[in-house]
């Protein structure tokens, strides 16, 4: 009889962040708990039903690659697939699908169900048990006074922490719409984990409903013809039609009117952002629309797109037009719409407001400093969106199992030169996070090659040497390898016209379809030496950067270095004693520390070793 009290890890929440961390460390070999409210709602899409888009296309396919499901999921459950950014470099190239939000939900759910290593349990989780003396946390009790213990704990609560939901003048305890907070956990880190909690806000638009939808004069955003998220061949369609079958659909794309612009002018004191009732600070790159009229006054209109919420709903999301604005008000607003006139809202908009933890106070693991085998994911370490949740969940996840089954052996850190999951947490507990962090392709300094066609390449061998990922799968990676290789061979060894065939593809002298031994490769494979011929010298570039910074990476500074030292700047003093990096590269990186601070550091780093 096993025992129902102990596990590896624990896992508290089960949204994307949630799924993916409970996943992994199952996959690897732990036997984990799955912990959440609600059992139905796993994986639920509360905002957008979509998954990818600038930057987050990327994050999607490193999760592919590292063997977790988001992307298989998003191929099982798609109704469009698009690649945007087309016109511009395939640096920024980005996969993004509309999914049917059912089918992605129960699809995922049943994959947790089906995992032998995963045990689901529908509880709220109240507080943490705690060993002080050893600083470590022993496992979790829930609001039927019952206690469970594990070597590590991974928490991806999302939006529920003191979650309030604003509807206008109206207030409600939730996490979502329909669901309820978590009001007792945060007290938890605040009076006993002693972590310093912030407050943040997000929201989402209204849902209406198809037959009060005129489309005539709208701009049809037709699919892709073709297209796919996973790199495996191995999507399960259980519980989703093939891809193949499942009807694909149009988004629609509109712009608000001066009438839209002028409600929201006349009753901005009625929303809780002006009036002083949301303390949370919402996200600068998706804002609300009444943000968009009052910080943006100058722009007349705003682009609205209408996306579909499945093939087994009628409910269509106003992408661009989120709200906590009174519900008058909102009719008001959706029937000013171009087509929207008629308008029947199924759905209101709301803001929500949450508890968060500072994430500076953790380390690149996602392990919590001070409490080395507790693990945070996702909206909790002030993110947005499924695809950044999904991309920390999969990390923390590898690591609670590593500190679980081998507490000696080193955890995954992900660089920035290695993967967008890695700019993104290595922002996260580098810089003052005080407002949702989104991801974009900016925001990483190797995004050349950091490209959405090569994740499997940078990504899977550590994935197979986790066990993460299957063997099937990762010798598919060394096949691929292999063909480029060679291909590379045959082309710098080959010439024409006094250059090598590599020169006159990379000068646009000559195509790769022209060339027997390459045209008969796989078009994937084709595409990526095209991509790396015609951006060769870029690509160096960054690699040598890259490789540069490494060097400072080397550099390993103490946990309990004293950065009271003379050349040191109060402020630089203040941010280091405070951020405390585990390098000198990501010392580097704290907003305002100076390269002269660097090499100070540098000096005094030497000293402390020698």
């Amino acid at each position: 009889m096993s025992d129902y009290k102990h596990y590896d890890v624990i896992v508290i929440g089960a949204g994307h962040a949630g799924c993916e961390a409970a996943l992994a460390a199952a996959r690897m070999g732990s036997r984990v708990m799955l912990i959440t409210m609600n059992l139905d709602h796993i994986a639920k899409m509360s905002c957008n039903p979509a998954v990818g888009g600038i930057g987050k296309g990327q994050v999607v396919r490193e999760i592919d690659a590292l063997g977790g499901e988001m992307a298989k999921n998003t191929d099982a459950s798609a109704i469009q697939f698009r690649m945007l950014n087309k016109s511009k470099g395939p640096a920024v190239w980005s996969p993004r699908a509309q999914t049917d939000k059912l089918i992605y939900q129960r699809r995922m759910k049943h994959v947790i169900e089906r995992e032998t290593n995963i045990f689901v349990h529908e509880a709220e989780v109240v507080t943490l048990l705690l060993d002080k003396k050893k600083s470590i946390i022993t496992g979790i009790r829930t609001h039927f006074e019952e206690d469970f213990f594990a070597k590590a704990v991974v928490i991806c609560t999302g939006t529920f922490l003191k979650g309030l939901l604003h509807f206008g003048d109206k207030t409600f305890s939730g996490g979502r719409s329909g669901d309820a907070a978590a009001d007792f956990l945060s007290d938890c880190f605040i009076n006993e984990l002693e972590l310093k909690v912030g407050r943040l806000k997000t929201g989402t638009p209204p849902r209406v409903m198809k037959h009060g939808i005129d489309f005539t004069g709208m701009q049809e955003q037709l699919p892709d013809p073709e297209g796919h998220f996973s790199h495996w061949n191995d999507v399960d369609k259980f519980l989703s039609l093939a891809p193949e079958e499942m009807p694909q659909q149009s988004c629609w794309l509109i712009k608000s009117t001066l009438e839209t612009k002028q409600i929201v002018l006349d009753n901005i004191d009625r929303s809780p952002m002006y009036s002083g009732r949301i303390e949370g600070i919402g996200p600068r790159y998706c804002p609300s629309f009444e943000d968009k009229v009052m910080r943006f006054a100058h722009h007349e209109t705003h682009q609205i797109y209408l996306e579909p919420e499945g093939s087994f709903t009628e409910e269509f999301y106003l992408n661009g037009i989120s709200t906590s604005l009174p519900t008058d008000v909102q009719w008001m607003m959706i029937r000013s719409l171009p087509g929207l006139e008629n308008a029947e809202i199924s759905r209101y908009a709301y803001a929500v407001e949450y508890d968060f933890v500072h994430p500076h106070q953790l380390r690149n693991s996602l392990a919590v400093i001070n409490w080395p085998n507790l693990y945070l994911a996702g909206q909790i370490n002030g993110t947005t969106g499924y695809e950044e949740a999904g991309g920390q969940g999969i990390i923390a996840g590898i690591n609670a199992s590593l500190e679980a089954l081998s507490p000696a052996k080193e955890k995954m850190v992900l660089g920035r030169d290695q993967a967008y999951i890695g700019v993104m947490i290595d922002d996260l507990v580098t810089k003052d996070i005080v407002e949702p962090y989104r991801l974009f392709t900016s925001r990483a300094e190797y995004r050349l090659i950091l490209r959405q066609d090569n994740c499997c390449r940078r990504l899977s061998k550590q994935a197979h040497e986790l066990g993460l990922l299957p063997w099937d799968n990762y010798k598919l990676v060394l096949e691929e390898e292999k063909h480029l290789e060679e291909a590379y061979a045959f082309l710098h060894s080959n010439r024409a016209e006094g250059e090598t065939l590599w020169e006159r593809v990379r000068k646009k002298k000559m195509g790769l379809e022209e060339i027997d031994e390459i045209k008969k490769l796989p078009a994937e494979i084709i595409r990526q030496i095209d991509i790396e011929a015609h951006y060769d010298g870029y690509i160096k570039q960054e690699k040598a950067q890259a490789a540069k910074m490494q060097s400072l990476e080397s550099w390993k500074i103490a946990e309990n270095f004293e950065y009271d030292m003379p050349g040191l700047r109060n402020e630089s003093r203040q941010k280091l004693s405070k951020m405390r990096p585990d390098t000198l590269a990501q010392a580097a990186r704290i907003d305002g520390v100076t390269p002269a601070e660097i090499a100070l550091l540098q000096v005094h780093l030497k000293r402390h070793a020698g």
